[in-house]
């Protein structure tokens, strides 16, 4: 029996409220263990190649390879940076060179790597996947 995949995509006030749709009532949180989450990008941080309202669908044990867009947990917050290995060292880098790459210790701070966006207001075929 094939398992149904659900995402769940909520805004701020239906994050608050009680679960709509009957597939919630079984997570714990809308981003509980390996399965998949989507987030919408705030802000200009990862311009040109993620813009403010796009969605952006998060595998949490992805591998983790140079370059990849990632969602890092460092310094108590989440971010949505570029994950940058040069030599023995770690960098979350913004896209938009107003922000500064900041290093961390390795690995470990990713919590899941970006395979998809959807761009705001794109249809289906505006999808952007990465591998």
């Amino acid at each position: 029996m094939a398992v149904e995949k659900f995402i769940p995509i909520v805004d701020e006030q239906q994050a608050e409220a009680e679960p709509i749709d009957e597939r919630l009532a079984a997570f714990t949180s809308p981003c509980e263990g390996n399965e998949p989450y989507a987030l919408m990008v705030l802000g200009d941080s990862m311009l040109p190649e993620f813009g403010d309202g796009d969605i952006i669908v998060i595998y949490p044990n992805n591998p983790v390879t140079h370059g990849c867009y990632v969602v890092a947990h460092h310094d108590d917050e989440y971010t949505f940076r570029q994950f940058i290995v040069d030599g023995e060292q770690y960098y979350l880098k913004a896209l938009n060179e107003a922000y500064p790459a900041v290093e961390v210790p390795g690995v470990e701070v990713v919590k899941g790597v970006i395979v998809q966006k959807k761009p705001r207001g794109g249809g289906r075929k505006s999808i952007k996947r990465y591998e």
